[in-house]
């Protein structure tokens, strides 16, 4: 506790300076942030230190009664149950995917490195899996649970404020653009994020030891092993289809603590002291997160994103409404009908309406016959569409509830016009696969705060900034037409990113012009490329008007950045590298493994190194193929869920196929890997995109996913051969965490290097075999009962 100490008044010194050096936290009472920051840090260290504490105390055997009021095992349910195996499996995966939406929702940052949630999940989940012939102790996810709540929750505006910052603390320096944050980087302020965000992922992995050593016991236990897999993979994906039916029914995390609870006390129904405590923790969480927003904010929750939304009055009238998504600025909803504009000349003022930027691109193209609308949004780029004369408007947008509330509130109703198409669908995916033609193409401000997978840090929008994107775009531009890029450009090398993908795709220097900045406007700013034909965008700039405005607002700032691509579609990293606030942060995670292994008592001797580099060669495996199923198919929750249960599907298959064949060679699985790995590698995904979507998906999951099978037969050869211990599956989920820090590496080496790496994984595992059985027929015995087999995406 001395250490623990002397390591917190370290961090608050070094942190007071840091937060005083800051400039986004001048505008609130420094004070206030510091007494902020130390509550968070104590606190969150003192939950940790407890933790530990109860951990240390139970391997010792002299547990508090207190502690021991919260112990249990699955004796004390009635010993193993078909029913409850399926049933804790369920709640894990369900508590794993609540955890990472709901963390990188209200926590900004992880909203950009998801993956680090869940490497958590696969570290606690793993320590739960060595420690499954302990008994499990509820306070490890009763402690965590209620302080992430109070974290996230407590009515504190400095808290509240401090939260907000941790994306600014990390800094995204000049490399890597994380909206709202100044592009410069400071250790100091990184060492004051890394000290909210290391106890924070602590606790995410402490909460899943409980969870973790149930599974465990009762796979190591069952008497029919293949059969107890089948459940548990069963009822993992079972978990997803929940959560995910959830999602799309937009129920807020209220809903979702309030599922997880009641599984939770069924499962402890027998055990009547934790049943009832179980029921009291929970009904406390639902108390902190029925707490609002205030100031006439409503917050939505889309199958993508956490959405707030707040109504801007004058004299008690609606001007306009702001939609935040994490908590910063996102869209707006304005109206620029003729009737406003008259009856409210003071807003436009310094900025008439007719260059307004949504009014901007039919200045190059005035009543165009058709439109497009990519990331359409609530509406208003659809509304200057129908205002400016359109013939016809095909809006695409990607989540349902921005759609909704577009209808619902938009002061011009623009989706209630015959005139309008709406398209709910991923713009790559639409652009890829449509076969229409436009006059005008309009990119509106398509900016994404998410990623497109709790798998992946592929964001929603990266595949839209790509060569190949473009040129599909291109495709679909009438040889007449205007093509419109709109985005709010905050650095120069995103602006020369955006200028040399259009130059590369058009083969000619598109205009470029910035408009009028939303503050103090009635309108929302951004930077406007465009492109496409010369003859027609040479015939608007007659207009002395449109030349005069151009001359004022062309003398912008580029920067070379080098061109994104599919492979490479990191749209807001300078050039492939790895960041240094991935590198600092993944090195601090890895400190932070290596301390909770040896503070629970996992020797590094008793890690199975097979195990322990099949799990990281999966967890790459899966992070590429969701990967590249986005970009097939869609960065939609849709897609993401189907791939899933896909590979679910396929380890099931790989488990009765070795059931059917119980001495399946070993050998022939790791050739099937490699040969797999080698196809997936080398035919490129351009392949993939037949016009018939049956032979899409058959091809490509033939081919990208064929890997995963043969995974699946080498696992539970070998789990079989260790006869199904809780350390095998543990190390294998060590080993998952691992894959999900090297799956950064694709910053630096571009998506289908993975394969390269996952290769290298699986080759090691093959030798980390070999040295522990001395042969390769010594590894593939005769099959008996029980046999059971788990994977990282099966906790």
């Amino acid at each position: 506790m001395r250490k623990l100490l002397l390591i917190a008044v370290f961090i608050l010194c070094l942190a007071g300076f840091a937060l005083g050096q800051n400039p986004s936290t001048q505008a609130h009472s420094e004070w206030e942030l510091h007494a902020a920051f130390a509550c968070v840090v104590v606190g969150t260290i003192v939950a940790n230190a407890y933790v530990v504490g109860l951990l240390h105390a139970a391997r010792d055997g002299n547990s508090s009664s207190w502690a021991k009021k919260w112990e249990f095992s699955p004796s004390d349910l009635g010993g193993f149950s078909w029913t409850q195996l399926a049933f804790w499996s369920l709640l894990s995966l369900f508590l794993e995917l609540l955890m990472i939406r709901w963390i990188s929702s209200e926590i900004r940052i992880f909203a950009y490195f998801k993956n680090f949630v869940l490497i958590a999940c696969f570290l606690g989940f793993g320590l739960g899996c060595h420690l499954s012939r302990r008994r499990a102790n509820l306070l490890l996810l009763v402690v965590p649970l209620t302080t992430l709540t109070l974290l996230i929750k407590l009515p504190w505006r400095s808290l509240r404020t401090l939260m907000g910052l941790i994306p600014a603390l990390v800094g995204a320096s000049s490399e890597v653009h994380v909206w709202g944050v100044h592009p410069e980087f400071s250790f100091p302020l990184l060492v004051a994020a890394i000290a909210i965000i290391v106890p924070i992922f602590s606790l995410i992995c402490f909460l899943f030891i409980p969870l973790g050593q149930l599974v465990g016991w009762y796979l190591q236990n069952a008497s029919k092993g293949i059969l107890a897999y089948s459940v548990n993979v069963l009822a993992s994906l079972g978990g997803i289809i929940l959560y995910t039916l959830l999602c799309f029914l937009n129920q807020p995390p209220m809903t979702w603590f309030l599922v997880a609870g009641l599984l939770l006390v069924r499962l402890l129904w027998d055990l009547r002291w934790l049943r009832w405590a179980t029921a009291l923790v929970f009904v406390a969480c639902l108390g902190l997160l029925s707490l609002g927003v205030g100031n006439h904010k409503t917050v939505y929750w889309s199958p993508y994103q956490k959405l707030t939304l707040a109504p801007r009055e004058d004299a008690g009238k609606v001007l306009l409404y702001e939609l935040t998504t994490n908590d910063i600025f996102y869209q707006q909803i304005l109206d620029l009908s003729p009737r406003f504009v008259a009856s409210h000349p003071e807003l436009f003022d310094r900025l008439p309406v007719e260059w307004n930027p949504y009014n901007l691109p039919y200045h190059f193209y005035s009543r165009p016959p058709s439109v497009l609308v990519l990331g359409a949004g609530m509406g208003n780029d659809v509304a200057a569409a129908i205002r400016n004369g359109a013939g016809h408007v095909t809006a695409v947008e990607i989540d349902p509830l921005i759609l909704q509330l577009g209808e619902k509130l938009h002061f011009e109703k623009p989706y209630s016009s015959p005139l309008v198409q709406r398209v709910r669908d991923d713009a790559r995916n639409y652009v890829q696969n449509s076969n229409d033609r436009f006059d005008l193409i309009v990119f509106s401000l398509l900016d994404s705060h998410t990623t497109s997978s709790h798998f992946t840090n592929i964001r929603i929008d990266n595949y839209v900034y790509t060569l190949e994107a473009l040129q599909a775009t291109k495709r679909l531009l009438r040889p007449d037409g205007v093509l419109v890029v709109k985005f709010q450009v905050d650095t120069p090398w995103i602006a020369g990113r955006l200028y040399g993908l259009l130059q590369t795709v058009f083969g000619r220097a598109p205009l470029h012009i910035e408009s009028e900045s939303s503050y103090g406007f009635y309108t929302t700013g951004g930077r406007f490329f465009i492109t496409g034909s010369e003859h027609r965008i040479a015939q608007a700039l007659t207009d002395p008007q449109l030349a005069a405005y151009l001359m004022q607002h062309s003398g912008v700032k580029l920067s070379p950045a080098t061109l994104t691509t599919d492979d490479w579609p990191y749209f807001y990293q300078h050039e492939p590298g790895l960041p240094m606030s991935v590198i600092v942060i993944s090195v601090a995670l890895m400190l932070l493994c290596w301390t909770l292994l040896r503070d629970t008592g996992v020797a590094m001797r008793s890690l199975r190194w097979h195990f322990f580099f099949l799990g990281a060669g999966f967890l790459l495996l899966e992070a590429q193929i969701i990967s590249k199923m986005a970009l097939l198919f869609g960065t939609t929750w849709v897609v993401n869920s189907i791939v899933i249960a896909g590979l679910l599907t396929l380890i099931v298959a790989a488990n009765f196929l070795v059931k059917l064949k119980p001495d399946f060679p070993v050998g022939m699985a790791y050739a099937g890997i490699f040969l797999t790995l080698m196809a997936s590698y080398w035919i490129p995904l351009q392949t993939f995109f037949f016009s018939s979507l049956w032979i899409k998906i058959l091809t490509a999951t033939l081919v990208l996913c064929s890997p995963v099978l043969f995974a699946g037969i080498v696992f539970i050869r070998s789990f079989a051969r260790e006869g199904f211990r809780g350390e095998a599956l543990g190390s294998n989920l060590f080993g998952a965490m691992v894959g999900g820090i090297l799956e950064s590496a694709s910053l630096w080496t571009g998506i289908r290097f993975l394969l390269v790496i996952a290769a290298l994984l699986y080759l090691a595992s093959w030798i980390a075999l070999l040295f522990e059985t001395g042969s390769i027929e010594a590894a593939t015995p005769a099959l008996g009962e029980p046999e059971a087999l788990a994977s990282p995406l099966s906790t």
